[in-house]
């Protein structure tokens, strides 16, 4: 017998979506739609709803529903634009449901985008660093929403593509597991520290 989720998934849009300023009544009628139970692992679908990510492979997972929601409005995804989904199956699920022609990307290297002139990117999982392939494919106008983490807690982050560069813009804090093959490289924080010290703008205390 197969379980029916459609009460379930009214009450993650009414409870977790909803009332964390998600306005856009496209991105709730989708999130109603699309059954989210269908891309997480058998055995685990009661957890497809909860307020919480879930690995739907080894070392990938969805975002939780209220974070993917932020991120979707705060991308503006419109129907017609051409997007790509990152390691990011529900919200691919989503945006062709809001009329967006995607690309899925799930292989084994993330860190090269399949193709070009892209007015949408999403990636469900968190990365250290955004790698600039990604920020490469995005066309003049177009939006790349990711989670770059690099400690505890993550940022959800709004690149663009303007004329004259990439500009970006943090707009939520989320903690999602760091995508397979993005973790921090060796020696990075250390660098990092180095070139704030040799820093001739920064003073002493």
């Amino acid at each position: 017998m197969v379980a029916d989720f459609s009460a379930a998934r009214s009450n993650m849009v009414e409870s977790q979506v909803r009332i964390n300023d998600v306005t856009d009544v496209r991105i709730h009628d989708a999130m109603r739609r699309i059954p989210r139970e269908a891309f997480v692992p058998e055995g685990r679908a009661y957890l497809a709803y909860a307020d919480l990510e879930v690995e739907y492979a080894p070392g990938r997972s969805l975002l939780k529903p209220r974070d993917i929601a932020k991120m979707m409005q705060a991308l503006r995804p419109m129907a017609g634009e051409r997007a790509l989904a990152i390691a990011a199956p529900y919200a691919a699920a989503v945006l062709e449901a809001m009329g967006l022609e995607v690309v899925r990307q799930d292989g084994e290297d993330l860190s090269q985008a399949p193709g070009a002139d892209f007015d949408l990117i999403v990636c469900e999982g968190a990365v250290t660093r955004v790698p600039q392939a990604w920020t490469d494919a995005l066309a003049l106008g177009g939006r790349l929403g990711v989670v770059e983490r690099d400690g505890p807690v993550g940022k959800a982050t709004i690149y663009v593509r303007a004329h004259d560069g990439v500009g970006a813009r943090q707009i939520f804090d989320s903690t999602p597991p760091i995508l397979s093959g993005f973790e921090r490289q060796a020696g990075f924080a250390f660098r990092s520290r180095l070139k704030h010290l040799r820093n001739p703008l920064v003073k002493k205390a």
